[in-house]
Formats: structure tokens, C-alpha cells, sequence
């Protein structure tokens, strides 16, 4: 862990949210060489958290790394466990990136695709908050048990 203070307080009550949870999860399943195994919750999803200041120390122009792709893919799965949940039918994440950081994230539930999403600079992957993230994961959500809600048979495929 970094020695730079933490964007997340540790008793941030979105931090008790089922999505926050999940990310949790994911990010602890990505890992390992055990890095986050005494880290807290706070610890483990602060990279996610880019503040203006965070970003400015990023270059404009840059190729993600595999610790940013791994946050990416993190997300991605976190929402698909949602909306598994949700709707009890598998769903399955994929991300295809180019190696400069552009490229798209699927979640498919059965034939049907439920989250489209164009991603750009994934080298400056975050958000500027924590509930801004699952305000953000909230919108796919929302919008992807709709899609399975209008086209079950699609789903169920």
C-alpha cells in the first residue's frame, strides 16, 4: 500500500453498499500475491478514486497497465455478479482493450447484450468518489435488468 493518505474514510457509509462490497471481493480475487490480504476495504478501492489532483499526475497520453486493467475488469465483473443477483441469470463480462488504452466492455446475459460500454483512456480508469462509482455501476445496472426485463427469452438463451 501506498504511503499517501487514503480519498476513502474508512467509515464511508458507501462502503457498506452491497456494489461496494462486490468490488471488494473482485479486487481480493485479482490479487494474488496477497497484496490486500490485512488491507481494508478503504485501502483496497482507493486506486479506483481519481481526484484532480491524482489525475494531473497522470500523463493525457498513456498505456494502461495491467494493475489498471485489472481495476477495469474488476468494475466490469462486479456489475455482472449485480445482475446476476437481480436477475438469477448468468452474466458474463468481456473486455477487449487495445494496448494504447481504448476499447470496449460487454456483459452479455445469455444471447442478449445488456451493458455496451466505449472505454477511452483506461489508463485514467476511476472516479472522483466512491459514490460516484456506484452511482455510476447503479446506471448500468438499472439499465441492463431493464434490457433483461424487455427480452427474458433473449436472456434465457
Amino acid at each position: 500500500m501506498s504511503t499517501e493518505t487514503l480519498e476513502i474514510a474508512p467509515d464511508d457509509p458507501a462502503l457498506g453498499t452491497e456494489f461496494a462490497k462486490e468490488m471488494e471481493r473482485q479486487m481480493r480475487a485479482l490479487d494474488t500475491y496477497g497484496t490486500y490480504e490485512n488491507a481494508s476495504a478503504a485501502e483496497i478501492l482507493d486506486p479506483f478514486i481519481l481526484t484532480k489532483a491524482r489525475k494531473r499526475e497522470i500523463p493525457v497520453v498513456g498505456d494502461p497497465d495491467e494493475i489498471v486493467i485489472a481495476r477495469v475488469k474488476a468494475f466490469y465483473n462486479a456489475i455482472a455478479i449485480m445482475i446476476e443477483k437481480e436477475c438469477g441469470k448468468m452474466a458474463v463480462p468481456l473486455i477487449n482493450l487495445s494496448h494504447e488504452g481504448f476499447g470496449r466492455a460487454l456483459i452479455t446475459v445469455g444471447k442478449l447484450v445488456v451493458v455496451d460500454k466505449t472505454l477511452r483512456d483506461v489508463h485514467r480508469f476511476g472516479f472522483e468518489s466512491l459514490s460516484k462509482m456506484k452511482t455510476e455501476a447503479d446506471k448500468l445496472l438499472a439499465v441492463a435488468l431493464e434490457i433483461v426485463s424487455e427480452n427474458p427469452k433473449v436472456a434465457g438463451m
